[in-house]
């Protein structure tokens, strides 16, 4: 297979995928990869679509999770020796290459440790709002499928970890912009920011791998 080459005449490490119509990609794809030392991987990927579907848990070598990648990239890691599957799909896809066949892997963990920066604020966002109020109404503990700032923010709330909550949409219409004490309501817990570096990952992941929530702690569950 030719290699491509960049600016600087190094070899170009990204993955390319065969172009639709071409013969491999009639039933199934073929990647092709080349690892620092030189070598060409090449695999047989079955349903394209999967790659925009599916996403992989990074785990730290010392099992910290890290973030959620897409398959293809974890596959790359995967051939080039950088991590090894913890979890497979038993009934997923199964990837093939010239030397081995893997079924789709769900969680993968790094082989060498990676250092993370320390930032101590997990940014809020619905999803991890959602998954630190368990997907509960703050108010009834009914199913929650809104936000509700407890402070309306028409009375000056922010919008912060301290003073949203979950909420259905039943309560959410009912308190308005009302206060808890002009209801007569009142929280069954104090909303507080989540703290550990998982959270970073629930922040920008909506739904759950089932195979990833025990390396996610208490807020996945």
């Amino acid at each position: 297979m030719a290699q491509r080459k960049n600016g600087r005449g190094h070899r170009n490490h990204r993955a390319a995928v065969a172009t639709p119509g071409s013969p491999s990609t009639t039933a199934s794809r073929t990647l092709h990869s080349v690892t620092p030392a030189g070598d060409v991987h090449t695999v047989v990927v079955p349903e394209a679509s999967i790659w925009g579907r599916r996403r992989v848990l990074l785990l730290n070598s010392t099992y910290e999770p890290l973030t959620a990648l897409p398959l293809r990239r974890a596959v790359i890691m995967l051939m080039c020796g950088k991590a090894d599957v913890v979890h497979d799909d038993p009934v997923g896809p199964v990837i093939h290459s010239a030397t081995r066949s893997i079924s789709a892997p769900t969680v993968i963990r790094l082989r060498t440790f990676v250092r993370v920066p320390y930032r101590a604020r997990i940014p809020m966002t619905r999803a991890a709002l959602m998954h630190r109020d368990r997907f509960r109404c703050a108010y009834c503990g009914a199913k929650a499928d809104t936000v509700d700032h407890v402070v309306p923010r028409s009375r000056g709330g922010g919008h912060s970890w301290e003073n949203c909550v979950a909420a259905c949409s039943a309560c959410n219409h009912r308190k308005a912009d009302k206060l808890l004490s002009e209801l007569g309501w009142s929280l069954h817990t104090t909303p507080l920011p989540p703290k550990g570096q998982h959270w970073r990952l629930l922040s920008s992941v909506k739904e759950l791998d089932p195979a990833w929530v025990r390396y996610l702690g208490e807020g996945a569950a």
